[in-house]
């Protein structure tokens, strides 16, 4: 159950209206390094956790980052407030309103006229919040990893964010946001490795012969060797032909059929045969003139 507060996680003070700023900011609220993914990421996940610490910590910064949804949400409203009245009330001609939202670049008319300026479920290119954002599997060591690089990508948005604003009460709030988002990938790696072991992912084992192989795949210049292939850490193959059929088979792929299965499949190749002795006319020949 949950029970709404009405003071802000962190205080929002706007210097001045500005819509296309506020286009940006959606990027954090409908986007998917944003807020609301990443509470749902984090409440499906703790809905599922048997771990009672790993479930009180997803729910714990689930809920955190719906108030972080508020706040960026707020940013954006604030942002929008003089250019909702405007177009609201039109007090400008069509012309100078129209070059207000969309002047210098600045795309904020299509949140504008949809959205009335409220901060809609969308990033900042437009695309609509999906489901799809959330990575979650249902194994505590990768979800945590997931989270881990969920948070990362968020703290690089924000710093971009605070890169392109000069209102220094949007910077204080941002830059909020942006270290809550360092606060909880400790609170992800703490987690993960409190779980021993947890690297591979998942109960079964790799398949050993393989497992610590490093495939030399792309060769030529700008090759290197570091700690991520070293003849220390990986049996390194840089053969091509040690690359094929690795498993020591004949490389080929076959399958066992039933025998009513096999003679449909003998017409079907029969019927659908290609005679490479004819060289029939095509729409491009036709087209060309060439007959």
């Amino acid at each position: 159950m949950f029970a709404h507060n009405k003071r802000l996680q962190y205080s929002v003070h706007v210097s001045e209206g500005n819509p296309a700023l506020a286009n940006l900011m959606l990027e954090q609220f409908g986007g998917p390094q944003g807020e609301l993914a990443a509470a749902m990421r984090y409440f499906t996940q703790a809905l599922a956790e048997d771990d009672p610490g790993r479930k009180d910590m997803l729910l714990d910064i689930a809920t955190e980052e719906l108030s972080h949804l508020e706040v960026i949400g707020t940013i954006v409203a604030m942002l929008n407030k003089g250019a909702k009245g405007e177009l609201a009330e039109a007090v400008d001609e069509e012309a100078e309103l129209f070059r207000k939202l969309q002047g210098a670049g600045n795309s904020s008319h299509v949140t504008q006229v949809l959205f009335g300026g409220g901060p809609a479920l969308i990033n900042s290119g437009g695309q609509l919040w999906t489901s799809g954002y959330i990575d979650s599997i249902g194994e505590p060591t990768a979800d945590l990893r997931s989270n881990i690089a969920a948070e990362a990508r968020a703290k690089i948005v924000y710093e971009r964010l605070i890169n392109v604003t000069d209102d220094p009460g949007v910077k204080e709030a941002l830059g909020f946001l942006m270290t809550r988002e360092v606060s909880h990938q400790q609170s992800f790696e703490k987690a993960l490795y409190s779980i021993q072991p947890n690297f591979p992912p998942g109960k079964l084992p790799p398949m050993p012969e393989f497992a610590n192989a490093y495939v030399d795949t792309s060769q030529g210049e700008g090759e290197m060797r570091g700690s991520w292939n070293s003849d220390e850490n990986f049996e390194y193959i840089a053969d091509r032909e040690a690359h094929l059929a690795m498993d020591g088979g004949d490389g080929l792929s076959s399958v066992k059929l039933q025998p009513g299965q096999k003679e449909v499949l003998k017409q079907m190749a029969t019927r659908t045969k290609s005679d490479p002795s004819i060289d029939p006319p095509t729409g491009a020949d036709l087209g060309s003139g060439k007959q």
